[in-house]
């Protein structure tokens, strides 16, 4: 929602939400005095991963410019189907049925809820987008958090990598916005929290859980996000956003994936 508020153009919003972000998680590493210096191959593994991080976030609030907060929200839940894949490849194990089962659930309640029409091509093609990356994000980092790296130290240098994916973006298609001058000091107060509450602390805590938690677990649950973000998102934005009448018996669904989810983590050996 911040990302459709804040009137900057999408990488100049990205670039400069990065760069209070960096600040804000480096500050908080050096206050934990957490190290800051792993192996050389690690650092750039995990530049590597904030190059990955920076194209997500391109496509994520792309879609959110390109559509609307819905059509967005709705497409990022696709991420559940991709995660289910995914994570098999990455932790070498057999893709397990009900994984995919749910991801195809999730899918098919988001479709209940939304009734996206073809001029949101776009929008639905880098929410899909997002979706893709964001399940690549959360299987690499669930790898490199359970070596024991401290979040902290991952967070700094993806941050460090996803500035050099986004400048790059940004100094070939609008390089004229590659600039702090022309901010209003409304899209400032809106990129301050958008880039400390909305950034620093949740990535921080997502790298951290990634060591407990598996990707596709983490991945079914931010379906949640779904469910609040178009409720507010309805309050706010009510002249562009339209709920489906479905919705209620759509969030249910997703709420019980989430729930039968966590049963079988937790029964089912």
């Amino acid at each position: 929602m911040l990302g459709k508020i804040i009137t900057l153009p999408t990488l100049q919003m990205i670039w400069v939400r990065v760069i209070i972000a960096f600040a804000g998680i480096l500050g908080y590493a050096l206050y934990k005095n957490v190290s800051l210096i792993p192996s050389g191959k690690t650092i750039l593994q995990l530049l590597a991963i904030g190059l990955l991080v920076g194209v997500h976030w391109i496509c994520f609030y792309g879609a959110v410019k390109a559509s609307n907060v819905s059509v967005t929200l709705a497409c990022f839940s696709t991420g559940t189907l991709f995660t289910s894949l995914i994570e098999p490849i990455f932790y070498k194990r057999k893709v397990l049925f009900y994984e995919i089962l749910f991801g195809l659930i999730v899918i098919g309640a988001l479709m209940m809820i939304f009734n996206v029409e073809t001029k949101y091509f776009w929008g639905i093609m880098l929410g899909i987008g997002a979706a893709l990356t964001s399940s690549f994000m959360a299987v690499v980092n669930s790898i490199m958090s359970r070596r024991g790296l401290k979040a902290e130290m991952i967070s700094v240098y993806e941050m460090i990598g996803c500035w050099a994916s986004i400048s790059i973006f940004l100094f070939v298609l609008e390089p004229e916005t590659a600039t702090f001058f022309n901010i209003s000091s409304a899209d400032w107060f809106y990129m301050i929290v958008f880039a400390v509450f909305c950034t620093t602390i949740p990535f921080i805590i997502g790298v951290a859980i990634l060591k407990n938690v598996s990707p596709y677990t983490m991945s079914l649950t931010l379906n949640l996000e779904t469910i609040y973000g178009i409720l507010f998102a309805f309050f706010i934005f009510s002249d562009t956003e339209h709920m489906s009448p479905t919705f209620y018996v759509g969030a249910v669904i997703i709420l019980g994936v989430v729930g039968a989810d966590a049963y079988m983590k937790r029964y089912i050996k």
